[in-house]
């Protein structure tokens, strides 16, 4: 089995698990009565895709969390969230998201918390079959009112309780 070195968070700023925090709780107790949940860093994922290795996103929204192996979920998350931070923001928004594509993970967020703004990325097909991510959107402050979720359009959003730090 292939894993992934496990990378020293230590110089991660705290807004990082705020942010994340804040997520799980805002979307979690509007999804408890679904199939679907809200998991916060900490929960890995195995795919076939992406060789078996271990990948551990900051949070994501799965309908399928009685696919496992072992330990990992192997069911694909329809929506994942990275928090960037100085020793993660590479791998986010490289090989982490070409993951996350190649997977077919439909919805991406990539939040700065240090520029408050959330990228949210849909997975698109090609006429080939293959996927890609584009931008769908920028939320900052000044279209704060505009953050949603694109897969779970009944589910609420707030930009100012995501970034409450």
């Amino acid at each position: 089995m292939n894993t992934m070195p496990i990378v020293d968070m230590s110089n991660t700023f705290i807004e990082h698990s705020f942010i994340i925090n804040n997520f799980v709780v805002m979307i979690g107790k509007q999804i408890k009565d679904s199939l679907c949940r809200v998991l916060g860093d900490g929960v890995q994922y195995q795919w076939r895709e992406n060789d078996n290795d271990i990948i551990i996103p900051d949070a994501s929204i799965n309908c399928n969390t009685r696919d496992r192996k072992n330990v990992s979920l192997t069911g694909i998350p329809r929506m994942i969230m990275e928090v960037l931070s100085n020793s993660t923001e590479e791998y986010d928004r490289g090989g982490k998201m070409e993951i996350y594509q190649k997977v077919g993970v439909s919805e991406y967020w990539i939040v700065d918390w240090r520029k408050k703004q959330v990228e949210i990325y849909l997975n698109d097909g090609k006429e080939d079959g293959t996927t890609y991510f584009y931008l769908y959107k920028t939320v900052t402050e000044e279209n704060k009112e505009e953050l949603q979720l694109v897969m779970f359009p009944d589910l609420q959003t707030d930009f100012d309780e995501l970034f409450n730090l």
